[in-house]
């Protein structure tokens, strides 16, 4: 055998794992806003098909003996279509079924797919009405919080795990952040009152204005400033 000849695969410097994490510290994405990129971090969301035990042994119920516990995540689809509703985390679950309900018969893969249907959903904030794809769950949670603009503000970027929903809250923040006079035009009271209900979420305009964006649509913000420049 002719070792000479014999390709040789090239090793990278870094591993392909962290490349996203590499490219942001060169070029225009290291000029990004530091709250920007610190927003980029990845945080895991709350369990919504599965809940974690969180201990690794317990006792069997029958044997008392203690065994090992495996807290593995169910693997969990979002489809294109989730980023343009609000599914409260909600996803796609593959598997198989049996044909039957028959443990002996054949396995048939399946898919688990959440209800979705149209809501109309109005924010305060924006004096809007959204007709919006929800989940049963989605409901839940905006009764849980008292409104829908409440849910949408207190709700993390990785729970809501929605295009829509960082859009909507990043024009609630800017509107909050602006208290412009376009919100009920002709009721000024109307408006004070709700800018002071919503006050605990204000944060500066110049933050909010880059809330929820991705990283293309941040890249392409940076690249226009630095053009007016």
């Amino acid at each position: 055998f002719d070792f000479k000849r014999r390709s040789v695969m090239p090793l990278h410097k870094y591993p392909p794992k962290i490349w996203d994490a590499l490219k942001l510290k060169h070029g225009i994405y290291a000029r990004l806003p530091k709250h920007y990129l610190k927003s980029l971090e990845q945080k895991e969301p709350t369990p919504v098909h599965w809940r974690p035990l969180g201990v690794q042994y317990r006792a069997n119920p029958t044997t008392g003996q203690k065994e090992r516990v495996q807290d593995v995540p169910i693997p969990i689809y979002y489809p294109p279509q989730s980023q343009n509703g609000l599914w409260a985390g909600e996803g796609w679950i593959s598997g198989f079924r049996y044909a039957n309900n028959d443990k002996m018969s054949t396995r048939l893969r399946k898919t688990w797919k959440p209800q979705v249907f149209k809501r109309e959903l109005y924010s305060e904030i924006l004096d809007h009405k959204f007709t919006v794809t929800v989940t049963a769950r989605t409901l839940d949670l905006i009764d849980a919080a008292y409104g829908f603009d409440f849910y949408i503000l207190n709700t993390s970027k990785e729970d809501l795990n929605s295009k829509l929903g960082m859009d909507l809250k990043r024009a609630m923040l800017l509107r909050l952040a602006r208290k412009n006079t376009e919100l009920y035009p002709n009721d000024p009271v109307k408006r004070e009152k709700v800018y002071s209900k919503y006050k605990q979420f204000e944060i500066p305009e110049e933050e909010a204005e880059w809330l929820g964006l991705s990283l293309d649509e941040a890249v392409e913000k940076q690249r226009q400033l630095e053009h007016k420049v």
